[in-house]
């Protein structure tokens, strides 16, 4: 995760540097379904970090989105409700400087994604696969609390300080 963190700090000087006209690190957060992990991600990303990136996220095999992710997301403050499943190709032609996979390792494909310069990864699993709807509210909230932590800590102010510490 340092080494992703450092890189991240590199792009963003880059942008400083030659004046990009977005001085913004594009993401893009991959999933199986779009429905509910890279959804939260992009939604925590977005607001984490507004100023920073710019985010979205998409899946190989969009399904509508899990209304229990919004909601797990609303217990944060986050409203997700006006994002909307996305599939993977719908991006293929953009440019993005990180693209994060998240996914189960054990059990889903690897998301193809043509475009990105640096890449990253989390296994987790799918909580919207969990059929219970209280255990699934529970996963929700556990994959949103894991991704929280992994973002502040892959992209967080931390990475971007600008004595380069």
């Amino acid at each position: 995760m340092i080494e992703l963190a450092f890189i991240c700090r590199q792009i963003y000087l880059r942008h400083l540097e030659y004046g990009s006209m977005s001085k913004k690190v594009k993401v893009i957060f991959l999933s199986a379904h779009n429905s509910a992990r890279s959804q939260m991600a992009e939604g925590l990303l977005r607001h984490l970090y507004p100023d920073r990136y710019i985010v979205r996220s998409a899946g190989v095999n969009p399904r509508e989105m899990d209304p229990l992710a919004v909601e797990a997301m609303a217990e944060r403050g986050i409203d997700i409700s006006r994002q909307r499943s996305k599939s993977a190709k719908e991006f293929w032609r953009t440019a993005f400087d990180v693209v994060a996979k998240i996914r189960d390792f054990d059990s889903e494909p690897c998301p193809l994604f043509p475009s990105g310069r640096w890449r990253a990864f989390l296994p987790l699993e799918d909580p919207s696969m969990v059929e219970d709807p209280e255990e699934r509210r529970r996963a929700l909230s556990a994959a949103r609390d894991r991704l929280e932590r992994w973002i502040v800590e892959t992209f967080g102010e931390e990475t971007f300080r600008e004595d380069g510490g």
